[in-house]
């Protein structure tokens, strides 16, 4: 489906859960979140239908997100449910890869194709900093667990902070060339003051050819992450909610003072 810019809206982006196993410095509170309440949060069965209806409107890719993907309980078994779905080319997941070494056999069995795993730094001590409770021997193990199971490609998603280690983000940038792993860098954003840019080794942030839209984890559907429009599935249902936010999806983002990374999806 063609929104106003003549882009070709294909791209469904779906957060899971807002909750997640790390505090990153640059998402998350140290203390945490006030999390959306269970009532609130879509069912595979809600996940499933607004998929099937998105497709039927132009939608072939579509991506898990979060909070974290992998701590929603039962993940596996609505990946096999959306990759059931006639008409999807692509699914892919974006993941901490903390939980990954545990989930990618039976991931890759249920149809899913393809994972980002989020990586600052290959410094221990930097990362334990950085996500406050993780070990980065996990992400280490989840990445060789993705490759095993034809998870591919296994792409790296590196934020770049201002004052990033450039001897670190080499060392990163050897790391995946020795395991054939694509690094994209993605410079630090901020929602509020509309802060973002192109992703390096990526499309993202490219606002000319942006091809995607968003469902949060309580159904709200959203034309743009720097943008505080958001059209309720609840309220208007699969069709409209869909239908709206593309004809409404704006120009290029702008700013989001409502929104949050880890309730949106990033």
């Amino acid at each position: 489906m063609l929104d106003n810019y003549n882009r070709n809206i294909n791209y469904l982006r779906i957060s899971v859960t807002d909750r997640c196993n790390l505090r990153c410095t640059y998402c998350m509170p140290e203390e945490g979140i006030d999390l959306i309440v269970h009532e609130e949060v879509l069912s595979f069965e809600e996940i499933v239908a607004f998929v099937t209806e998105a497709i039927a409107s132009g939608i072939t890719k579509v991506r898990l997100t979060g909070g974290e993907p992998l701590v929603r309980k039962g993940i596996v078994d609505l990946v096999n449910k959306i990759a059931s779905i006639p008409g999807i080319e692509d699914l892919a997941m974006t993941t901490n890869g903390i939980l990954l070494e545990k989930y990618a056999k039976d991931l890759a069995n249920a149809g899913l194709m393809r994972v980002n795993i989020s990586l600052d730094t290959m410094n221990p001590k930097k990362y334990k900093k950085i996500t406050r409770l993780g070990n980065i021997e996990d992400v280490f193990k989840g990445i060789d667990a993705a490759l095993q199971a034809g998870l591919h490609p296994v792409k790296i998603n590196c934020v770049r902070m201002p004052d990033a280690d450039l001897d670190d983000l080499e060392a990163l940038r050897k790391y995946c060339n020795g395991k054939n792993l694509d690094l994209r860098f993605i410079r630090q954003m901020d929602l509020a003051t509309g802060e973002f840019s192109i992703v390096e080794g990526g499309n993202g942030g490219n606002c000319l050819e942006c091809n995607r839209i968003r469902l949060t984890a309580n159904g709200k559907v959203k034309p743009c992450l720097f943008n505080q429009s958001e059209y309720d599935l609840k309220e208007l249902g699969a069709q409209q909610a869909i239908k709206k936010s593309i004809n409404k999806k704006p120009k290029s983002g702008s700013k989001n003072k409502k929104g949050s990374f880890y309730g949106i999806g990033g």
